[in-house]
């Protein structure tokens, strides 16, 4: 089967060079601002977000017993436990949607539940304190109010209509299809094992800190400005931890299952951002798609108009925080605030690039239907949201 796909995607790219008209210029234009979202993409998240988030995926399915992932996420755990802890994630991890990718697979693939693993997998780049108050700041304090509260119910509702659809699959996989390892004595504690993931998580957090905006006061400028100080010193305390903690097999065994993770979702990765870069171009540079035929579509409260903010921010690509300068270009142009909000809850969550991620992680049927889950919930929250502030 395997080598049915790569033979599909031979043919696909072959017939890609082959039809597609490179010698137009919106073509050209397209495809050089494909590459330019990579060299973006590649130079502001890789080495950042990716790579820490790939690295706690590795130790997460390596050192991390099952047991515990079944106790906080399984299937048969208490609703109220594992979804109060799904639905808070996002507010420790400020990560994009295609960061939270190898987390969300590692806890998946470990035996989480579909209903509290897709719970974190919408709360991780959507319920981010950063990117709210930013949207407070800049948008409004309503649009701000209204994206913190639209978020955390909705990671708690998908969760539940997931888990309640696929409830079937949950009880097959908690019953037969998950690997227990042996119950052997490996001479750490569970103390130890939480302080190496949570310094690799920290890690994260302070590498990818966000800039903050011109003239901002306070804590945010201050750590913003010691973040690598603070980021190299949890570095030598992970080597400290590591050689003293874990032997090894083990390490070899973990950056063996880090690079799992990254054969798995790095390629997909890279073929959504140049599929997202070529239709829909980076803020402020068209692509095939021109801006204003997005722009004129956005425009007041009607049905379509927040089902179209939904589907296009499910698509597009958002980087963490970029979200806030682009809607704020976006009402500029005239979009309505429903529609605005529509896409602030759809997009940060989706897009095509982690679509693509997803569905090789738990299915084309899953997928579609947490895409599908999301999009309804973004555009009826987005036309109760106009007419309450219009």
């Amino acid at each position: 089967m395997k080598e049915r796909y790569k033979l599909m995607w031979l043919v696909i790219i072959f017939l890609g060079c082959y039809f597609i008209p490179w010698d137009a210029p919106l073509i050209r234009s397209s495809g050089l601002e494909a590459f330019m979202m990579l060299r973006e993409y590649a130079r502001e998240h890789v080495l950042t977000c990716l790579i820490p988030a790939f690295f706690i995926a590795g130790a997460i399915s390596v050192f991390v017993s099952q047991a515990s992932v079944l106790k906080y996420f399984g299937a048969k755990a208490s609703k109220l436990l594992s979804y109060t802890v799904a639905s808070i994630s996002g507010t420790i991890l400020a990560v994009c949607s295609c960061t939270v990718l190898p987390l969300f697979a590692g806890i998946y693939t470990r035996g989480a539940g579909i209903g509290p693993a897709t719970a974190f997998l919408y709360s991780g780049p959507a319920i981010n304190v950063l990117a709210i108050s930013l949207t407070a700041k800049i948008l409004g304090w309503k649009l701000g109010l209204a994206r913190a509260v639209g978020a955390i119910v909705f990671s708690v509702i998908t969760g539940l209509l997931m888990a309640f659809i696929f409830r079937k699959d949950d009880a097959a996989r908690t019953t037969g299809k998950i690997y227990v390892p042996d119950s052997e004595d490996v001479g750490r504690t569970l103390f130890q094992d939480t302080v190496f993931v949570m310094t690799m998580v920290l890690i994260l957090i302070f590498a990818a800190f966000a800039k903050p905006a011109m003239g901002s006061q306070g804590l945010w400028p201050l750590i913003y400005s010691m973040k690598w100080y603070i980021t190299a010193g949890l570095l030598v305390a992970l080597l400290v931890m590591l050689k003293a903690w874990f032997t090894i097999e083990e390490t070899r065994n973990w950056v063996d299952s880090t690079w799992g993770f990254m054969k798995q979702i790095f390629p997909l990765l890279v073929i959504g951002v140049l599929a997202a870069g070529f239709l829909l171009g980076r803020p402020g540079h068209p692509a095939l798609i021109p801006d204003h035929y997005v722009q004129s579509l956005l425009g007041g409260n009607s049905i379509w108009a927040n089902l179209f903010a939904s589907v296009a921010g499910a698509l597009m690509y958002f980087a963490t925080l970029t979200e806030v300068p682009i809607l704020q270009g976006l009402i500029g142009a005239g979009m309505g605030q429903g529609p605005a909000l529509a896409l602030l809850l759809a997009g940060p969550a989706l897009s095509l690039p982690n679509m693509l991620v997803i569905a090789s992680v738990m299915g084309a049927k899953k997928t579609f239907v947490f895409c599908l889950i999301i999009v309804v919930m973004s555009t009826i929250a987005g036309m109760v949201y106009g007419v309450i502030v219009g």
